[in-house]
C-alpha cells in the first residue's frame, strides 16, 4: 500500500488542521463547556447529592445509547428502544405481583433472578423481531422499529389496562423480594447501576476493538455490500445489533422499576431522542461506519448533565425538547463537516506526495 493510499483510507493521518481536531475532540468540549456553564449557573450543581443523582441518569441513557451506538454503526436507527423499556418494566412488574398466570387455574411465580432474566429475554426478543423484519423482509429500519415502538408501547398498556404496578417489594414466599437493589443500591457509594453500566460497557468496547464480530459490524456499516463479498455475514451482525439494543433497552427498563418500585406503561417515552443524541454526539456517523462505545459514553454524560442542569434552572420541559432537538441536528452537522474536511485535508496531502 502506497503512502498515499494510506493518507486516503486515514485522512486524519498527518493532519495539523485546528478546526478538524476541534471537530474530533467536539465531545470533550461540549461536555467541559456543560459542566462550567451549570457549576456557575445552577446552585449546588456540583454537590455530591447532585452528582450521584446525575450518574444515574448518565447510566440510563448509556445503556440505551450504546446498544443505539452498534445499530447506527451499521447505517441502521432503532426507534423502538423506549417503547421497550416501558413494556419490559411492565413485564418485570407483573410477574413480581402477579406471576404467570396460565388460564387453566395454576399461576407460576418466578423468584426475582428469573423475573429479570424473562425480562431480559423479552428486550432481546423484540430486538429479534426488529432484525428480521430488516433483514428477511427487507423493511426499511425506520418503518420496522416505528411499528414495533407502537407495538411495544401498546402491549404495555395492554399489559395492566393502563395502570400502573405499584409496590414492587415482592413476597419472601416467593423469592422475589430485593428488586429495590437494582435501581436503588449502592455500592462504594455509587448506585449499583453505574457498576452495571461499567461492566457492559468496557464488555461492548472490548466486543468492539478486539472480536472479528466487532470489525464484522464496522465492515457492514463501511460498506455492506463489500463486506457480503467478503465472507461476512452480514444479515447475522444485523440481527445481533438490534437484539443488542433490545438487550440495553430491557436493563433500563429495569433499572427504571427497580428504582421507582413501580412500573408504569407509559415510561420510556423519548427515551429514543436521548439515546440517539448521545450516540451522535459521542461521534458516531449517521451514516454509519464510525462510531465508538467511550465517546458515545461521553455524549450520554453530556445529555445527561445538560437535561439536569436545566431541570435545576427552572426550565420547562418543552424548551428541553427544543434544545435536545438542537444538540441532534448540531451534532450531525458536524459530523458532516468532519467527513468533509478529512476529505479534502486527504486530497491536499495526496497531492503533496504525487
Amino acid at each position: 500500500m502506497t503512502v498515499a493510499q494510506e493518507t486516503l483510507n486515514n485522512p486524519s493521518a498527518g493532519s495539523g488542521s485546528l478546526a478538524l481536531n476541534l471537530m474530533k475532540l467536539r465531545t470533550f468540549i461540549a461536555l467541559f463547556a456543560v459542566l462550567i456553564f451549570f457549576s456557575l449557573a445552577a446552585p449546588n450543581f456540583l454537590s455530591t447529592a447532585n452528582l450521584i443523582l446525575m450518574s444515574k441518569h448518565v447510566a440510563l441513557n448509556a445503556f440505551l445509547a450504546m446498544g443505539m451506538t452498534f445499530v447506527i454503526v451499521t447505517g441502521g436507527i432503532d426507534l423502538s428502544v423506549g417503547s421497550i423499556v416501558g413494556l419490559c418494566g411492565m413485564v418485570a412488574g407483573g410477574l413480581i405481583l402477579n406471576g404467570l398466570d396460565l388460564r387453566i387455574g395454576y399461576t407460576i411465580f418466578f423468584n426475582i433472578y428469573e423475573v429479570m432474566a424473562i425480562t431480559l429475554l423479552v428486550g432481546i426478543l423484540i430486538g429479534a423481531v426488529n432484525g428480521l423484519l430488516i433483514t428477511k423482509l427487507n423493511v426499511a429500519p425506520f418503518i420496522a422499529t416505528l411499528g414495533t415502538l407502537y407495538i411495544a408501547r401498546g402491549l404495555a398498556l395492554l399489559s395492566s389496562g393502563g395502570a400502573t404496578f405499584p409496590n414492587l417489594v415482592g413476597r419472601a414466599d416467593f423469592g422475589t423480594q430485593g428488586y429495590a437493589v437494582l435501581g436503588a443500591g449502592r455500592l462504594l457509594g455509587l448506585p449499583t447501576s453505574v457498576w452495571i453500566l461499567a461492566v457492559l460497557a468496557l464488555a461492548a468496547a472490548y466486543m468492539a476493538r478486539c472480536t472479528p464480530l466487532g470489525r464484522h459490524i464496522f465492515a457492514v456499516g463501511g460498506n455492506e455490500r463489500a463486506a457480503g463479498l467478503s465472507g461476512i455475514r452480514v444479515n447475522r451482525v444485523k440481527l445481533f445489533v438490534y437484539m443488542f439494543s433490545g438487550f440495553c433497552a430491557a436493563v433500563v427498563g429495569l433499572v427504571v422499576s427497580s428504582e421507582l418500585m413501580a412500573s408504569h406503561p407509559a415510561t420510556g417515552e423519548s427515551f429514543e431522542l436521548n439515546a440517539i443524541a448521545a450516540a451522535v454526539l459521542g461521534g458516531t456517523s449517521m451514516s454509519g461506519g464510525r462510531g465508538t462505545i467511550g465517546g458515545t459514553i461521553i455524549g450520554a454524560f453530556v445529555i445527561g448533565i445538560l437535561s439536569d442542569g436545566l431541570v435545576m434552572m427552572g426550565v420547562s420541559e418543552f424548551w428541553q425538547m427544543v434544545i435536545k432537538g438542537l444538540v441532534i441536528v448540531i451534532a450531525v452537522v458536524v459530523d458532516q463537516a468532519q467527513r468533509r474536511l478529512q476529505q479534502r485535508v486527504a486530497l491536499r496531502q495526496m497531492a503533496r506526495l504525487a
